[in-house]
């Protein structure tokens, strides 16, 4: 087997892990997919219920974009459909996609509501957009997913971008794996502080703390910043 394929794959399983004991991914389920080359390892079916996110490196499938299984003996996800979408519409900006359930993100997408930046470590991601409502595993949703993705394509390739889709979760493509793992979390501790910020009396979406903000960082920046 390509080394890099192993590589990628031994990463999935533990970023998969990682991100579970994180309370990022759920028993529920979510998704990790990387692309490497001409095809794209992916997580299997029910890796949070019937693996409990402990995947060994061959319970990652390798697959092409057209989904055609190559290695592994699960089933395909049926939100590989969304996956494959972005792999093969964006592959010139970002690597990797996360599908996920965090427990903060999740009262936002309840709500189907977006997700503005409270924090400087989340600027840098803008405002995270609702997609139009498209059931889960239809084609639909990975058409709503990519075209929200689509207008954030310089995020993907300095960082990773994403969109709520609306009573399901976050769909995160970045650069790499790592990357876009980090800003899955970077949004869920956000969503945390705009939901916590409430309790202390914050302004509704933050509006005024985030103007406050505005003016504090963009006042450093202009003193000799990098």
């Amino acid at each position: 087997m390509n080394a890099n394929l192993h590589t990628t794959r031994a990463h999935i399983a533990a970023m998969g892990t990682l991100l579970f004991n994180r309370h990022l991914l759920d028993l529920a389920g979510g998704n990790i997919s990387v692309r490497v080359g001409e095809q794209v390892c992916i997580t299997p079916r029910y890796s949070g219920p019937k693996h409990h996110w402990h995947l060994t490196p061959e319970d990652v499938m390798v697959v092409t974009f057209d989904g055609e299984i190559l290695e592994g003996a699960g089933e395909l996800s049926r939100e590989s459909k969304v996956h494959l979408r972005l792999h093969r519409d964006f592959r010139a900006h970002g690597t990797a996609v996360v599908h996920a359930h965090p427990r903060h993100v999740m009262v936002f997408a309840a709500l189907a509501r977006e997700i503005p930046p409270v924090l400087e470590a989340t600027r840098k991601f803008g405002t995270v957009p609702v997609i139009d409502y498209a059931s889960a595993h239809s084609l639909e949703l990975s058409e709503h997913v990519a075209s929200g993705i689509g207008a954030q394509t310089s995020r993907i390739t300095s960082h990773a971008a994403a969109v709520i889709a609306p009573y399901h979760g976050i769909f995160c493509m970045g650069k790499d794996l790592d990357w876009t793992s980090d800003a899955v979390e970077r949004i869920d501790t956000n969503c945390f502080a705009l939901l916590m910020g409430a309790q202390l009396g914050a302004s509704p979406a933050f509006e005024r703390e985030r103007a406050a903000m505005e003016t504090v960082i963009g006042a450093f920046h202009d003193h000799g910043g990098e």
